[in-house]
């Protein structure tokens, strides 16, 4: 298998799993945010990533999250299931429930905690691909995993059969697009192209899509990578030029956490805010509910055009 064996491109957001305020999977909060991805012409979404604390979540309850986003999609978008676990045997478990239920495959971070190193890292992949024989992402993941997947380590996860693409997470810039060089010709790549410097490499070089977390800009996320492939570069621009401007003031270097909290409550909150349905973070992640960061966060959201000065979405 090999990045021909998928169809993945474009823009795709990592879903937030909604949870209530007494920390239970909220799967009609789950449903209405599908729904209006599909409205605003997502190209697919990855479900129970980083983005949709799996990692507080039971496997009942993946298999859950997982089964109201493939319905609420509808064979409208891609679904990409995240599927990351301490143990390949969990990862295969976790995989056929989700291919079962009708996702367009899976992906999957290194084990957390563990820190492998490279030769294990090959290893892990290798019995994950033997195990599923159903094509996978690797997710680059530095910041929970304690290792990020260089590009010569990347070079040889492409070769193993079943990896078709890699969602690259690093804060490395420069690593990220000499391993969107190395390893294109064989599997897609998902990374931080919707920047200034991105719109040069995709210009000049290509690229495939990106995993974002959320969509704060709802429609112009999808819509950038169509004008990519219509060619028509200046709107890409333009858009970059905003993305580059905003993002540093919402998230710290390498977008591992929101400079106002958790990277999941921080992103939940400015959903809200931007009346996207989102639900509430479940312990150990706490809300962003301090009056003053959350008053913060509507005036840069307000300043950078995505709401009104009255608060509403723009």
């Amino acid at each position: 298998m090999n990045r021909a064996d998928v169809d993945w491109a474009g823009y795709f957001p990592a879903v937030v799993t909604p949870f209530t305020e007494g920390g239970k999977v909220d799967t009609a909060t789950l449903h209405a945010l599908i729904e209006q991805y599909a409205a605003r012409g997502m190209h697919g979404v990855v479900v129970n990533g980083t983005c949709g604390e799996w990692f507080s979540q039971t496997n009942t309850e993946r298999q859950a999250v997982a089964e109201t986003a493939l319905a609420a999609a509808g064979g409208r978008m891609r679904v990409l299931i995240g599927c990351t676990s301490n143990r390949a045997e969990n990862v295969e478990r976790l995989a056929r429930g989700a291919l079962a239920a009708g996702a367009d495959r899976v992906l999957a971070s290194p084990p957390p905690y563990i820190k492998l190193f490279p030769d294990e890292v090959v290893a892990w992949y290798t019995e994950i691909s033997d195990l599923l024989r159903a094509p996978l992402v690797v997710y680059n993941w530095p910041h929970g995993t304690g290792i990020d997947i260089n590009s010569d380590l990347a070079d040889r996860l492409a070769d193993i059969d079943s990896v078709v693409a890699f969602k690259d997470s690093t804060p490395n810039t420069d690593q990220f697009f000499e391993t969107s060089r190395r390893v294109r010709d064989r599997v897609r790549v998902f990374g931080p192209y919707m920047s200034v410097r991105g719109v040069e490499v995709l210009r000049t070089e290509g690229g495939d899509g990106t995993v974002g977390g959320g969509s704060l800009y709802g429609t112009p996320d999808p819509k950038f990578w169509e004008h990519y492939w219509a060619d028509e570069f200046e709107p890409m621009q333009q858009y970059a030029e905003k993305t580059d401007r905003l993002f540093p003031r919402l998230w710290l270097p390498g977008g591992w956490a929101g400079v106002y909290g958790g990277y999941q409550s921080q992103l939940k909150a400015l959903m809200r805010m931007l009346g996207q349905p989102a639900g509430h973070v479940r312990r150990p992640r706490l809300p962003v509910d301090d009056p003053e960061k959350l008053a913060t966060l509507r005036a840069i959201l307000i300043e950078e055009g995505l709401l009104t000065p009255d608060g509403h979405p723009a």
